[in-house]
């Protein structure tokens, strides 16, 4: 169980997996307003940057959860680094079936509400949050990172750009907010990326694909990558900068 190595080279470069930059990254975690030794449980947690930082700067400790062991293996060092390893831990595991021992202060989803299962966003959104809820105290916060369209493409090719099959992969901001409050929801904050914040994640991206495609001419996924690097900043500067929007909703359940 594991993620495709593409994803993995993709994101070599990177330690923050979404498009929020360190300083959004940094004002998420003092949002929350909550003392230290709060808990959290980040799923799908990448590489741990949230855990890891959070932990050394608000005093926060928990466990994060990612399918990928590479990702897992940066995490740690990480913590190492930072010097909260004893305060974190990471489990390499399917983050859609993982609910925490004991209830925690928060729970958060940064950009892989896909684990909720089913088609479309609407399924995926809904079926994260009943699984971030079976982790949540009384009180306690849930951390939703998302998409959704801040321009509808009108074309094809703009949809193609945005990696989108149709209109319906992503919400509009109105539908997405109605189907937060369906959930019995509360949302008590928000931290969006801007243009700025989104180069900063798809940018590196490129770099990453280009160096690892020097260093592997012949690798059996050379051919994927090339192809990947000759479209990925197409994609981004025509039209995921200019239409996609991305942000992380705080929410408190009623």
């Amino acid at each position: 169980m594991d993620l495709p190595e593409s994803f993995v080279i993709r994101e070599s470069g990177s330690r923050i997996l979404n498009p929020l930059d360190p300083a959004k990254l940094d004002q998420l975690g003092r949002s929350l307003r909550l003392p230290p030794g709060s808990r959290l449980l980040d799923l799908a947690c990448g590489k741990g940057e949230a855990l890891c930082t959070w932990a050394r700067d608000l005093g926060f400790t928990g466990a994060g959860v990612d399918i990928s062991r590479a990702f897992l293996a940066d995490a740690e060092a990480r913590a190492e680094e930072l010097g909260v390893a004893e305060a974190v831990r990471f489990v390499h595991g399917d983050a859609a079936e993982h609910v925490a021992e004991e209830p925690v202060e928060v729970v958060s989803c940064l950009g892989a509400s896909w684990i909720g299962g089913g088609e479309g966003w609407e399924t995926h959104v809904s079926g994260t949050v009943a699984l971030m809820r079976r982790s949540l105290a009384p009180g306690g916060m849930l951390l939703l990172g998302e998409p959704w369209w801040r321009r509808v493409p009108e074309t094809r090719e703009a949809l193609d750009g945005c990696y989108a099959g149709s209109v319906e992969s992503y919400a509009e901001l109105p539908a997405l907010l109605d189907l937060l409050d369906h959930e019995g929801l509360d949302v008590v904050g928000a931290t969006v990326a801007d243009p700025d914040s989104w180069d900063r994640y798809a940018a590196p991206q490129w770099l990453s694909v280009r160096r690892w495609l020097d260093r592997h001419p012949r690798h059996p996924l050379a051919d994927e990558m090339r192809e990947d690097l000759s479209v990925a900043p197409r994609c981004h500067l025509l039209h995921q900068r200019e239409h996609l929007g991305w942000g992380v909703f705080t929410l408190m359940p009623r």
